[in-house]
Order: structure tokens, then sequence, then C-alpha cells
């Protein structure tokens, strides 16, 4: 499985104030609020954190079929900036996560070795949907689940090869 998020830090930074009083308490754990608290960038730390926590709920929701929002059932295992692990309810998804000057993304896979079979897709790949799922057909003509991110200026679309 794989789920993947993207954040346009400009955007982010035009219609979300992170600082306002209880943003925080609503959306990390008081461990996640440490990590945001304490850091050298704490805007930057509250987009990776966030875009870590919607990857890995994508893969909750396929697994599932539960939507809701529940961030704080969301808890991220930050081990740097790049790399970690989001856990909810039990199941521990892995992430990756690149931070640039203009945006922040993160591929979150439910098995570590998946990170080695990332690929990323075209934009004009044809995207399929079953139960709200992107889906396209692979080699094979096989539908092979994708996962697909936009926000403000950018758009990723990945899967497991």
């Amino acid at each position: 499985m794989i789920g993947n998020d993207i954040v346009d830090l400009a955007l982010a930074k035009k219609e979300s104030n992170w600082q306002r009083p209880g943003f925080l308490e609503k959306i990390f754990t008081n461990k996640e609020q440490l990590l945001i608290l304490n850091a050298e960038n704490p805007e930057i730390m509250v987009w990776n954190l966030w875009s870590r926590k919607e990857a890995a709920y994508k893969i909750y929701n396929r697994q599932t079929g539960i939507r809701a929002y529940i961030p704080l059932q969301l808890e991220c295992n930050y081990e740097t900036a790049s790399s970690g692990s989001v856990c909810c309810k039990g199941n521990i998804y892995y992430t990756k996560t690149e931070v640039s000057k203009d945006k922040i993304s993160t591929v979150a896979v439910s098995r570590i070795c998946d990170f080695k079979a990332i690929k990323e897709l075209q934009a004009n790949v044809q995207v399929y949907k079953k139960n709200g799922i992107p889906y396209v057909n692979d080699a094979k003509n096989v539908l092979k689940p994708i996962s697909i991110s936009h926000h403000g200026r950018f758009i990723s679309r990945v899967s497991v090869a």
C-alpha cells in the first residue's frame, strides 16, 4: 500500500495560521507539539509532520475503509527531516519526506521494502477510480492502486511498481 501528500509552502503560509490558539492541540499529539516548539523552523516542522500524517492516513483509509478526521490518532515517529514512521491504531506506516524551499512532499508505505519500488507517475497517465480509490492499468492491464496528492502549485502521483 502507498499514500502520499504534498504541501505548497507558499499557499500554506497564506491560508493556514498554524500559530492560532488551539491549532496545534487539535492536530498534533503532545510529542509532536514538542518537536514543533523545539524545531529550528517550527513552521516547516508543522507541515513536515502534517504531510506524514496525511500520507499515512491514505493507507489507513484504504486498509480499513474508514473515512474519519483522526489527526490525533496518527502519531509521527520523527527520525530525521526525511524519514520516520507514523502509527495509527496499531498500524505502522513508513515515511520518506522531501523538504524544499517551495514544498514538502511525503510518501508513506505499509512495508519498508516498498520504498525500493516507488514510481512517480506522469501527469498524463489515465486514472480510474473504484470506490473512490485511484488506480492505473499496469503493463499487464491489471488495475494497480496509486496515490494522488495536490496542493496549490503542485501535484504528485505515485505507485509501487
